[in-house]
């Protein structure tokens, strides 16, 4: 998943042919139109990327919705997960460790160049070596070697697990079975880059040469203000785009986009801010979706934050999950939208459980949260004066209103301070996160990229994961996970991932808060507007009329 959008992980083979049933929704009425002119470009809303637009380093929705378009993998998934062959012609193993991959000949990047098997191993050697600091580099983990190229941060830059046969042709050594490797070969980190792309890589990430259904405009990338995306002529896969392209507004506000479909002076909306929630099915009747996606809420409480660490740490932690009547939240700021959540993943996927022990903890139980946080001061007295601070970028829909709420039940139940410290931008919000430096929690919404409980748990939790705010670490964690990616049928590895979260709910490195559902609109003037199982639009088959 992506912060919210990000990252991601390894989940299970079977799952390879799971659809997901939730993602169903509820529609606004027919969304279809005779009059569809396919060669005018759609707008939408977005936020300006994080990073330049590297596969490895893009792991929030800003870079990631651009990335999707431009770049394409191994697979894709459809509109309800499932996965499909994109540049992969064959992918097969005889043990689950041990993969030799085929992709389809003839295919190129936009500039022309062929897609070769090298264009893959040298883009993960790219992404896993520690000299080059990618975000996502995690991912590369299970591959044979990762483990020396991630440590070496000098020269060494070559994972001894990937081989090229020949130009259609490579393997990959895992360093153990992992019989779901292939489902996370959508993902983002996994995109091949063009040989060009070494040169001068950093210019590179401002105007990448990808090989999705589209390519940036010429200047396409104004930065703060839009992100231009047109046709590639030389894609051959499964998503053609069905408009001339599309111009993605970066705002600041949600509020002003809303106004902006309103006005039909925005084509789509991802997701309708607090302030439209109460009318936007009448205000767009007939243009507009609900409906639940693999995507969650949380609240990362770093775990090098002194007042948070061993005994009296674990118990304030409780406490303050204790704290928050999330219903309450969910009813009056986002009009009943949201699911209160049960654990660390999403309701939309194989193997959830609502009912896993030690969820009490998520439980609204204030005389548990004041016993809980009284019983901490008498290990480890809280600071006197000092501010619980939950840190947010306060361009996201709903965050400054549901998190100043957040902070005065905290405040309100435990008898002290509590605030926001709000971030103007997305972008802004996740490089002071990333940077490991805050003095209190920070707001965190996650975004499957693949349809696995595994998605929600090791690129977040897992020793070291490029998503892992909080830097949490625990060897019993990590290895549940790792039983759970060798387990040999879905249900046998989900018990392990839910037997995992038993330890987080245990640690609670981040509060669970709820799930996720998009409510998203569009104007008079597009049709076909569908959202996937992820909560993503389908860009590519949006026609303007």
């Amino acid at each position: 998943m992506r912060y919210s959008r990000t990252s991601k992980a390894l989940g299970l083979a079977a799952v390879l042919a799971m659809s997901i049933t939730a993602c169903g929704g509820t529609s606004g009425g027919n969304n279809t139109s005779a009059a569809a002119n396919t060669s005018k470009a759609i707008t939408a809303n977005g936020t300006e990327p994080q990073n330049p637009l590297l596969p490895a380093n893009t792991n929030e929705v800003g870079g990631g919705r651009v990335m999707d378009l431009i770049f394409s993998g191994l697979v894709s998934y459809d509109v309800h997960g499932k996965t499909v062959n994109e540049l992969a012609q064959s992918i097969t193993t005889t043990d689950s460790q041990h993969y030799t991959i085929k992709i389809k000949s003839g295919q190129t990047f936009s500039d022309g160049t062929p897609i070769t098997a090298k264009n893959f191993v040298d883009a993960w050697n790219y992404g896993a070596a520690a000299k080059n600091a990618q975000l996502n580099s995690y991912f590369f983990a299970p591959i044979k070697g990762y483990d020396k190229v991630s440590a070496d941060k000098s020269t060494l830059d070559t994972m001894e697990g990937l081989k090229v046969v020949d130009d259609t042709t490579f393997t990959v050594d895992l360093t153990a079975p992992e019989s779901d490797f292939p489902l996370a070969l959508g993902y983002t980190a996994f995109y091949p880059m063009p040989e060009s792309a070494y040169k001068d890589i950093k210019a590179y990430g401002q105007n990448p040469v990808g090989d999705g259904p589209y390519k940036l405009a010429p200047g396409g990338w104004k930065h703060d203000t839009s992100i231009t995306l047109i046709p590639n002529d030389k894609y051959q896969g499964p998503n053609k785009p069905k408009n001339g392209g599309v111009t993605f507004t970066l705002y600041s506000s949600p509020d002003a986009a809303y106004t902006d479909v309103q006005s039909d002076n925005l084509d789509v909306l991802d997701q309708v801010p607090p302030s439209g929630l109460q009318n936007y099915k009448t205000d767009f009747k007939g243009r507009f979706v609900n409906q639940a996606y693999a995507g969650n809420a949380t609240m990362t409480i770093p775990s090098y934050l002194p007042e948070f660490k061993g005994e009296a740490g674990q118990m304030r932690r409780q406490a303050i999950s204790m704290s928050i009547d999330r219903q309450q939240i969910i009813d009056k700021i986002f009009y009943g939208n949201k699911k209160v959540a049960t654990d660390f993943t999403s309701p939309v996927l194989d193997g959830y459980d609502a009912n896993l022990p030690g969820s009490d903890v998520l439980k609204y139980n204030p005389t548990k949260a004041k016993e809980l946080w009284a019983a901490a001061d008498k290990i480890s007295p809280w600071p006197a004066g000092k501010v619980f601070t939950i840190t947010s970028n306060i361009d996201g829909a709903g965050n400054k209103e549901y998190i100043t709420a957040m902070a005065n039940q905290i405040a309100t139940t435990l008898g002290i301070k509590a605030q926001l410290n709000p971030i103007a931008t997305f972008k802004e919000s996740r490089n002071l996160i990333n940077s490991k430096k805050l003095t209190g929690a920070s707001r965190a919404g996650w975004q499957a990229d693949y349809p696995s409980l595994q998605d929600f748990l090791g690129p977040l939790y897992g020793t070291g994961a490029g998503s892992n705010d909080g830097d949490y670490s625990s060897p019993a964690f990590d290895a549940k996970l790792k039983e759970g990616l060798a387990a040999k049928s879905v249900d046998e590895g989900n018990k392990l991932f839910n037997q995992a979260q038993e330890i987080l709910l245990k640690d609670l490195p981040v509060i669970p808060l709820w799930y996720a559902a998009v409510q998203g609109v569009w104007s008079n003037n597009v049709t076909n507007v569908e959202f996937g199982w992820n909560g993503v639009p389908l860009y590519y088959n949006i026609t303007a009329k």
